[in-house]
């Protein structure tokens, strides 16, 4: 087995582990990892292939994420994971990262707990099934319109006290991507919420959705509904939140599977959690 850095070039072999796994990254959200961080991508080596990949982000070096752990099947068991996770933790390690926080699977989280990963919260991804008909009769006439550039700037600052970092880089890649996804909701002047979501491979995904009260969030997850064009929608709910798993099972989204938000280190920025509806994705919180 060969670890090294993760190129452009690796993309394609990225996806193929990420397509038999089943997730719903795009070639895009890998550029995102290696745009934001170039030298802390790798892939594992077997037999002159890619069998393993592992992906690192920090926030403003406040804590850095890890995600996109990826084993080929055919060659599980025999460290390959293990030693794409110990060469992430090490490279943050190296750079001074107080804090590493991951999203990890009920499989995973035994793992990752030897590694000295503790619980934060628990997170579950929620699924909403729409035929191409009701997606055609909820969906208001299009619209050209982006929300204005200084609306965009007041919600990216926002999420920094709500993630608990800035990561105004990588929610503007997001928003210039699927711009008509983000919306935002003042009151007086003040803000009340905002979401940003995502086209993915098979499903549009919802997230981050961050709101102070109910009736925010029920406004922009009804908006964002009717800008997807997708017969599949997912969100992965932080499960700190007191109000956002009722409002997506009343609008007919069901359960899929549990995740366990962990971190290594110092917690010293966690952000609003109870503010938290939606993550961005478990690959980057």
């Amino acid at each position: 087995m060969r670890l090294r850095t993760m190129t452009k070039a690796d993309i394609p072999a990225g996806m193929r582990l990420k397509e038999i796994a089943g997730w719903n990254q795009t070639e895009a959200d890998w550029q995102r990892f290696l745009n934001a961080s170039k030298d802390g991508c790798f892939v594992a080596e077997t037999d002159g292939a890619v069998r393993g990949t592992a992906a690192t982000i920090s926030f403003e070096r406040r804590f850095a994420w890890v995600g996109m752990v990826l084993v080929d099947p055919a060659y599980r068991g025999r460290g390959i994971g293990t030693a794409l996770l110990e060469k992430s933790i090490a490279y943050l390690d190296f750079m001074g990262i107080p804090a590493i926080k991951l999203d990890a699977t009920p499989a995973g989280k035994p793992i990752y707990e030897k590694l000295g990963f503790v619980t934060e919260y628990e997170i579950e991804r929620w699924t909403l099934q729409r035929s191409a008909e009701s997606v055609a009769a909820n969906r208001p006439a299009e619209r050209s319109d982006r929300m204005p550039t200084p609306r965009v700037e007041q919600i990216l600052r926002a999420d920094r006290e709500a993630f608990g970092a800035d990561r105004s880089a990588l929610l503007r890649s997001v928003h210039n991507s699927n711009s008509r996804f983000t919306t935002g909701l003042w009151n007086a002047g003040r803000m009340e919420g905002y979401a940003f979501g995502r086209q993915g491979s098979f499903a549009d995904h919802l997230g981050p959705w961050i709101a102070k009260n109910e009736v925010a969030a029920s406004q922009m997850l009804e908006r964002f509904l009717s800008r997807s064009a997708r017969e599949v929608v997912v969100a992965d709910c932080a499960m700190t939140n007191a109000f956002a798993k009722s409002l997506l099972e009343a609008v007919g989204f069901t359960y899929s599977r549990s995740l366990t938000r962990m971190y290594r280190g110092s917690n010293r920025h966690p952000g609003r959690p109870e503010w938290l509806c939606a993550i961005l994705g478990p690959e980057f919180g």
